[in-house]
Formats: C-alpha cells, structure tokens, sequence
C-alpha cells in the first residue's frame, strides 16, 4: 500500500533534530511521496532544498494568508520564476485566514489573487488555506475563475459543506488531515460522504493536528495513514483501496509529481 501525504512542512523547526529519521519512518510506514509546502518567501530556499535532497519528495512556493502583512509578500514574477524548479508542484499555500487576524484581510485578499494569478499563468495547481473566511474565499474564487480557469485544492479542509460543493463545482479537490478523525469533527465527516471520490487527497499538515491516536502530539508524514484509514471507514472501502484512489488524486492534480 502507497500513501500520499499531500501537505507537509518537512523545514518547520519541530524536525529541524531529526528530519532524515521522520522521513524514514514514513517510507517505513508506506508514504512513498511527500509535498512540503512553503509558507513564507524567505523559507523557499530550505523547503525547496529539501525536496532536491529526496526522491519522492516535492514542494511549493507561496505565501501564507497569516505572513501575507508581515513577511515578505508575494511577487508574481517571483512565484512564476520557482515554478521552473521541477521539484515545484504547487503554488502556496496562500488563501485566507480571518482566524486569527494576524494580517489584514485586504492584505490576504491581495496576497490571494497574486498566487491565484501565478497559479492559472503556470499551470499548477493552487494550494488553499480558509480558515473562518468562508464566502469571500468562495466570492474570490468565483470571480478569478472568470478570468481564466485555474485548479487546485482546498486543504486541510473544515470549512461548510457550501464552500466544499462550490469548490467541486470549480474543479477543486478536497484534501483531508488527522482533523476527520477528531470526536468533535462529526460535521466533516457527513461532508465528506457526499463529496466525488475522485476528488479527495488525504495530508497530514505535519507538525500540526495529529490524527487520533497521536492527537497532541508532534504530527508527522508517517501519520497520514491514519487519516486514511479514517476515510475507509467513513467511505465504506478497504485502506487499500483508499490509498490508491487519494494517490490517483493526487497525481492528477500535481501532475509535476511523480510516483517513486
């Protein structure tokens, strides 16, 4: 069995003592590809130097909603140069977080279109973060997508069953963290039943939300197949056949990505 874990931040500092041990492990435990994902300009370089160091592991560049008024921001021409590298798969993650307002929403809007621009000029899929920013995700979504197609993902998904079928209906996929194994997460789960099975990842967001049995923990690549054996469970379908379907996914989203 081969998983995919869809969403990682291998360069965060909670790895920075044992980063070669937690990737074997995840090999160990079935993971055979891994996407790293960047979330700040200034951190593209070890992101994306831990991608050429490993077969099998890729990366993104972008700015996260949270650094998009604080950080460096966002440079079109900037984005556009790093989707060269071929170990460049996705643009992100950017979006929106009214969470915790640590940048204004203006900024974020701005910070979004940029990266949704980059995205529909590559060619690669876009990577999204909505926390508490539901319809303006939707409305920004909606009205970019009127100004030439894009794709992409909405990730660690815990949003409404609206933004999620309005994301389908734009061609989006739905990726799902340890969060779906949560006791409190019963809404996600009736979601995720009525949502196209051809349209679902599976990540883990490592080093944060630790699937059930590890929550609280330090999260980590290895986990991911927790998640999926939580998707299984809430679809009906053998892990094994989880685990083709979200790799499948996930190839045909980032499709700079290749099978190890």
């Amino acid at each position: 069995m081969h998983l995919i874990d869809s969403h990682c931040h291998l360069n965060f500092p909670d790895f920075k003592n044992d980063l070669e041990t937690v990737i074997t492990r995840a090999r160990e435990n079935g993971i055979s590809v891994m996407q790293t994902i960047c979330t700040e300009v200034e951190e593209f370089e070890e992101v994306h130097a831990i991608a050429e160091r490993h077969d099998g592991i890729y990366c993104s560049v972008g700015v996260h909603p949270n650094e998009s008024g604080i950080k460096q921001p966002a440079d079109l021409q900037y984005l556009l140069d790093k989707t060269r590298h071929p170990k460049v798969t996705g643009i992100g993650e950017t979006g929106l977080d009214y969470h915790y307002e640590n940048s204004d929403r203006r900024i974020q809007q701005t910070s979004f279109r940029i990266h949704i621009d980059a995205a529909r000029k590559s060619g690669l899929p876009l990577i999204v973060h909505t926390r508490d920013a539901d319809e303006d995700t939707i409305a920004i979504l909606e009205e970019e997508m009127q100004k030439g197609r894009f794709t992409g993902v909405i990730h660690c998904f815990t949003s409404s069953r609206k933004l999620a079928e309005k994301a389908i209906e734009l061609g989006f996929y739905i990726s799902l963290s340890g969060i779906i194994s949560f006791k409190n997460a019963q809404d996600i789960r009736d979601t995720v039943k009525i949502l196209p099975q051809d349209r679902l990842l599976i990540e883990t967001d490592a080093p944060f939300l630790a699937p059930l049995p590890h929550r609280g923990k330090r999260n980590e690549p290895a986990f991911v197949h927790h998640t999926n054996a939580k998707l299984a469970e809430i679809l009906e379908r053998k892990e094994e056949d989880c685990a083709a379907l979200t790799a499948a996914n996930f190839f045909r989203l980032f499709d700079k990505a290749q099978p190890l």
